[in-house]
């Protein structure tokens, strides 16, 4: 019912920056929240940044001064612009969303991207 398209991302150099960008589509009503998460080999997937309908924002403590989130709610659209990347940052990044659907019900839904890889070079 909703599908997540996830662009951006790659190989990177250590100090360098990169933007990733989702786009959710479907039956959606509203979104309550949108952000990211990762996944190192061998480790638990993690948060990253996510961002609310009301634009309040909860960041990583490993990427606060690195990372800026933000959303296009016409868009449906959420990016996250990283910079001063380092090879701890490398993982496969995964889109997230929390949506009410156009179903009339208020039961919010979660949904996952299929996931983006960043590598950061050393």
């Amino acid at each position: 019912q909703v599908q997540l398209v996830e662009s951006g991302g790659g190989l990177v150099q250590t100090g360098g920056s990169t933007r990733l960008s989702c786009a959710a589509s479907g039956s959606i009503f509203s979104i309550n929240f949108m952000g990211w998460y990762r996944q190192a080999p061998g480790k638990q997937r993690e948060l990253v940044a996510t961002i609310t309908n009301g634009e309040r924002i909860n960041l990583a403590d490993s990427v606060k001064g690195r990372v800026t989130i933000s959303r296009d709610n016409a868009k449906n659209t959420v990016n996250l612009q990283m910079s001063s990347l380092k090879p701890e940052d490398t993982a496969v990044y995964y889109c997230y969303v929390e949506v009410v659907l156009t179903t009339g019900h208020s039961t919010a839904y979660q949904y996952w991207g299929r996931g983006t890889q960043v590598t950061v070079s050393s």
